[in-house]
């Protein structure tokens, strides 16, 4: 496919039309698809297949704009990982009960959800779910993450997980920072309980480190306060 370029010459000239610069559009549209793709495919975690950090900033923050106070965002931290992979199955037990995780939590997610793996064991979601149905949906992810893993040759391995969740309605706020660092906050406040948390507005305001709970994965004491 040919691209035309009309030029305007000096005065008292005709505009010369130059259609020999032939640009295959076709081409190019298949390479920015394949490198978008590529780009796409890096921001990726290798092991479960889930959005990187970066990656689920990115998405998560197109939802709670475009939801407004029906966005809801949520941590996930699996209880007593270390113990799993320290386990007769070492680290391959590991990896099965990080790849179910992702599953479960993708499924419950949906097509239209955000499913990211921050690091470790630690995992985060931004979804489109109202006030009425939050305390009912949560309470489903808790239980769904309780069921065991097989890890090898029906071989199943027990787990749980903590789980706190924040929304814009309930903290006044679509920033996504200030989201995941609320339901940071309530999710170690629900740790070992087998319960979801909602944060509230005492969970935005617990002392963080570079913009995460002190303490928690990414902390420093000469970071900046958040």
């Amino acid at each position: 496919m040919a691209s035309t370029v009309r030029v305007q010459a000096p005065s008292g000239n005709r505009a010369l039309i130059i259609t020999t610069l032939a640009v295959p559009l076709t081409g190019w549209t298949v390479h920015a698809v394949s490198l978008h793709r590529k780009l796409a495919a890096a921001r990726k975690d290798p092991l479960t297949g889930l959005l990187g950090r970066d990656g689920f900033t990115t998405r998560a923050r197109q939802i709670t704009d475009r939801y407004g106070d029906a966005a809801l965002v949520v941590l996930v931290d699996l209880d007593h990982f270390k113990q799993i992979n320290d386990g007769p199955g070492g680290h391959a037990a590991g990896d099965r009960v990080l790849a179910a995780t992702a599953t479960r939590l993708t499924a419950w997610a949906g097509s239209r959800g955000a499913v990211g793996r921050l690091g470790g064991d630690e995992f985060a979601v931004a979804v489109r779910i109202g006030p009425a149905r939050r305390e009912l949906r949560l309470a489903q992810l808790v239980q769904l993450l309780a069921q065991p893993v097989e890890v090898e040759d029906g071989v199943l391995v027990d787990v749980a997980a903590s789980v706190g969740a924040a929304s814009p309605d309930v903290l006044g706020t679509t920033d996504l920072s200030l989201l995941q660092r609320a339901a940071d906050a309530a999710m170690y406040a629900g740790k070992h309980t087998g319960r979801a948390v909602l944060a509230g507005p005492q969970h935005a305001t617990v002392p963080s480190i570079n913009g995460r709970r002190a303490g928690r994965p990414g902390t420093h004491t000469l970071g900046r306060a958040a």
